[in-house]
């Protein structure tokens, strides 16, 4: 049983990459708010292929500090794969996760701590007066943050903060790779979880560039679709690819029977005059028949991924052994 007297602990999450000049401050900042807090706490920060001095300057902080703790990832993976890799070296009962460019305030950590005690599962931030560039980021990242959240059933205003709070479990639920980590409130959506959104101030970058550009915008589109496809035929994928091949089979079927009504009733020779049309409708049926094979051998990785191969490919009758057990006739019969 929990002690209801315990506090409650927290860790604090942080990738950076190439972030030498904001780590000293953004370390003081966190320091000084979560001495005011009445909870338990660590850092985890994680050095995501760093080419600068961002290794050195986290591990002389962990050094002074014994509440740090200092993750190096051997390249650059990209922020999710630093973000997993953070979490898993979470130990605390909630997790918070923000970027270590200075441009989320620390100071606005307790109003996440405090929705998180009312019973929330996750906290996300929403960057609602943005300050960056209107074309390059505030028009794109609209329309992007629109088409997540019809795609994925998650009404909140803003996917791409990393400024978000979560209890520590369901993270241990999720995978996380491409650029999932903007996608965790509508993957946890799927078990449940419950959700709310509160307004945190964005500021301008004070050192460094930013890493962002247009071409991480196309990659967030193909993530989001795996999204989609998760969310709703994770466990049923013949409904997927059996409907896209019934429909391709039927249309194949559909062009052949009208050929071959064109041929009894005028006697012409399809071959002839429609070999193209007769072709495409051949082709249209075994494209079905392979899209719907597909979604059985889909099924098929369902059923493993959710019944653990315990399963043996025999059945046992009976089985005599006369040197087992100190020379004791043994015999067991599967009731299998």
């Amino acid at each position: 049983m929990p002690d209801p007297t315990a506090k409650p602990t927290v860790s604090i999450v942080v990738p950076f990459h190439n972030e030498e000049d904001n780590i000293t401050e953004l370390y003081a900042r966190l320091h000084s708010v979560m001495e005011d807090v009445d909870w338990e706490y660590q850092f985890v920060f994680v050095d995501d292929g760093s080419t600068d001095l961002t290794f050195k300057r986290l591990r002389d902080l962990a050094v002074i500090d014994p509440r740090i703790a200092v993750i190096r990832l051997r390249r650059n993976f990209g922020q999710t794969a630093a973000l997993a890799a953070g979490f898993a070296h979470c130990k605390c009962d909630y997790v918070i996760a923000m970027d270590g460019d200075l441009q989320h305030d620390p100071a606005e950590i307790p109003r996440f701590l405090e929705k998180l005690e009312e019973g929330y599962d996750v906290v996300s931030g929403w960057r609602k007066h943005r300050v960056d560039n209107l074309v390059l980021r505030k028009i794109p990242s609209r329309c992007a943050n629109w088409l997540m959240a019809k795609l994925s059933g998650v009404n909140i205003h803003d996917f791409g903060t990393t400024f978000k709070a979560y209890r520590r479990e369901l993270l241990s639920q999720l995978p996380l790779y491409g650029e999932m980590h903007r996608f965790i409130p509508a993957l946890v959506s799927a078990y449940g979880a419950s959700i709310c959104e509160i307004p945190i101030q964005n500021k301008h970058r004070k050192h460094g560039v930013s890493h962002y550009n247009l071409s991480r915008t196309f990659r967030v589109m193909f993530d989001l679709l795996t999204i989609r496809f998760l969310l709703r035929y994770m466990s049923r994928p013949l409904h997927f690819f059996g409907r896209l091949g019934l429909i391709n089979m039927s249309a194949g079927s559909a062009v052949a029977l009208w050929l071959l009504m064109w041929k009894v009733l005028y006697r012409t020779n399809v071959m002839e005059q429609h070999a193209l049309l007769l072709v495409f409708a051949a082709v249209l049926v075994l494209l079905g028949l392979q899209l719907v094979a597909l979604g059985l051998l889909g099924e098929l990785g369902v059923w493993q991924y959710f019944n653990p191969s315990a399963r043996k490919p025999y059945s046992v009758s009976a089985i005599f052994d006369l040197r087992a057990a100190g020379g004791i006739d043994i015999a067991s019969e599967s009731r299998s």
